[in-house]
């Protein structure tokens, strides 16, 4: 009887099985995603998402930041079908895990929002390559009170960019929030910045220089 396969053999068994070829799957699309962001931003950012994360990412002086993708490219289309219509989830929640602790915090849980969209279409399109994504990051306090939101409505309040430059977009994004005043919605005290009172959370954020 030959001996049972080790964990690394199966989760070696998975990944072939999953990323062999090129990738249009729905259920892994969220976690290649965030990979893609990870490769651009770590290690100042953590990779901290989790089955019940009420973010993405964050930052050591606690700066939140949340993915979210849409592709126009489905598994079950045909190579006839025209191309879905993008939009993403933006809804605002009723609170968010802490560990095993439920907390009672209406709002959006995240700071800084990367949209990330796929509109590679055709026979050519692979979830797993940087380079056919498009991000599109803004400050949760740029969005509006809908539950979600379309990618024209996203290209009226932020420019598409490439991998190459997402880092940096990502950075300016946070510096001008720390740097918004009360227009944005942002509460400025001496050396510190409180957020609004939906991303707050009960915490100060340090100024970021």
């Amino acid at each position: 009887m030959s001996a049972p396969p080790t964990a690394a053999d199966i989760r070696d068994r998975a990944a072939r099985a999953a990323f062999a070829g090129p990738l249009i799957t729905n259920v892994l699309r969220g976690l290649i995603s965030e990979a893609i962001v990870a490769a651009a931003l770590e290690p100042e950012w953590r990779w901290c998402s989790a089955d019940y994360s009420s973010w993405d990412f964050d930052r050591a002086d606690g700066v939140r930041l949340e993915v979210k993708q849409s592709a126009v490219r489905q598994t079950w289309a045909s190579d006839s079908a025209p191309p879905s219509k993008t939009s993403f989830d933006i809804a605002a929640r009723k609170g968010r895990w802490e560990g095993a602790s439920w907390i009672e915090e209406p709002g959006r849980h995240a700071q800084i929002y990367v949209f990330a969209l796929h509109g590679v279409g055709d026979e050519t399109a692979d979830h797993c390559d940087p380079a056919q994504w498009e991000f599109f990051v803004v400050r949760a306090s740029d969005l509006p009170q809908t539950q979600r939101i379309g990618t024209a409505a996203l290209r009226l309040i932020a420019v598409p960019c490439r991998f190459p430059v997402l880092a940096e977009a990502v950075a300016d994004c946070a510096a001008k929030m720390c740097d918004a005043g009360p227009d944005n919605r942002t509460e400025r005290f001496g050396g510190y910045y409180r957020l609004p009172v939906h991303m707050r959370g009960g915490r100060w954020k340090t100024r970021m220089r």
